[in-house]
């Protein structure tokens, strides 16, 4: 068994309030579960501040290039959707 674990770090520009985060960051989630399906996505951190977002994401397979493909497909989605822009990521696959 093979997962795939990645943090990644948003900023939110021009967002005002937490109800402002909260929109964006659950139409991005939604996004990328319908999008990618078979992964876990949610906000795991920065929970109550209004420009910043901490999203955990995890895929699960038995085949190690597969995982590592789904996650930076899933990273460059994030990257390329343009509501948010990513501070820092954070990628480990592990093996089980």
């Amino acid at each position: 068994m093979v997962i795939g674990v990645d943090k990644i770090e948003l900023y939110i520009d021009g967002n005002r309030s937490l109800k402002g985060k909260r929109h964006i960051i659950k139409s991005l989630i939604e996004r990328v579960k319908s999008r990618f399906g078979n992964l876990s996505v949610a906000e795991v951190d920065s929970n109550d501040l209004w420009r910043k977002a901490t999203l955990g994401i995890t895929v699960v397979s038995n085949d190690a290039p597969v995982v590592d493909s789904v996650m930076n497909r899933v990273f460059n989605f994030i990257e390329a959707v343009g509501t948010v822009q990513v501070i820092a990521r954070e990628h480990e696959i592990i093996h089980f």
